[in-house]
């Protein structure tokens, strides 16, 4: 089956930190240039060294968050992960991806006690409309790089520039002949959410790159359906914003932030 990467070695450290080293392929490229990764499946490969991480299974991942130090090059890269702040009920976990000699993306992940709280659980965002309910979408594929191409896409008829909902999904796994669970293989979906509903619509004349990605998870996610609820705002001062729910075939099960420079073109 095709992968978004190929796994290469693991190196444990004498401190515990664990390093392992991958190369992308096409499947991974770009959008915005052809010789870099795209945030999406980077920010998925290294989902699954925080989940795969020292786990315990009286914690789960409630906050990821993402920073993008530049160009996610192509190719070769580590990511290494170590705990930073230890806990009995809550702890911080690290990952830095390297390539090139460069940091390219700094992620870290509260880890977080879980109990049974079902007697006060109630959320307000709402579900929404469920993929199978929804027509195929083509306007993702006006966005170029082998990882848009590897997606299948589905979008509410309100849709419109600015805002909207957009289901998507993929046949390619995160690491070659190595399965990924539900929550990489959706985790390594939403930083696409800059891309679904650009204020523009599909004449870009300002470019938008986000810097980080946060993700807050009250509910961790299931299935491999990935529905982004999402509205796009640009400020005065060239700064915008991405703001997203997350969406599984089950109901919301989070949000999304991602912060932006806009940059004129020409």
């Amino acid at each position: 089956m095709s992968a978004y990467y190929q796994f290469i070695a693991t190196e444990t450290a004498a401190d515990g930190a664990v390093t392992s080293t991958y190369t992308s392929t096409h499947h991974a490229q770009g959008a915005w240039n052809t010789h870099e990764q795209h945030m999406a499946p980077a920010s998925g490969i290294i989902a699954r060294e925080l989940e795969s991480f020292q786990p315990r299974d009286d914690m789960r991942i409630g906050r990821l968050s993402f920073d993008i130090f530049g160009l996610i090059p192509a190719g070769d890269f580590s990511i290494t992960t170590r705990v930073i702040r230890p806990g009995r009920t809550i702890e911080l976990v690290e990952s830095e991806m390297q390539a090139q000699g460069k940091t390219c993306i700094v992620a870290r992940a509260w880890r977080m006690a879980t109990q049974t709280s079902t007697e006060v659980a109630a959320l307000e965002d709402k579900t929404v409309n469920h993929p199978d309910t929804l027509p195929v979408w083509k306007g993702i594929s006006h966005w170029p790089g082998g990882y848009i191409k590897s997606l299948e896409a589905k979008v509410d008829e309100n849709h419109r520039a600015g805002k909207g909902l957009v289901w998507l999904n993929t046949s390619i796994q995160m690491v070659e002949n190595q399965a990924s669970s539900d929550f990489v293989h959706l985790i390594g979906m939403v930083d696409t959410a800059n891309g679904t509903a650009p204020r523009q619509g599909s004449n870009i004349t300002w470019v938008f790159p986000n810097l980080d990605l946060q993700i807050h998870l009250h509910r961790y996610p299931t299935g491999r359906w990935l529905g982004l609820e999402v509205v796009q705002q640009y400020g005065k001062d060239g700064i915008g914003l991405t703001s997203s729910v997350l969406h599984d075939e089950q109901g919301p099960f989070g949000r999304s932030e991602q912060i932006l420079t806009l940059r004129k073109l020409g």
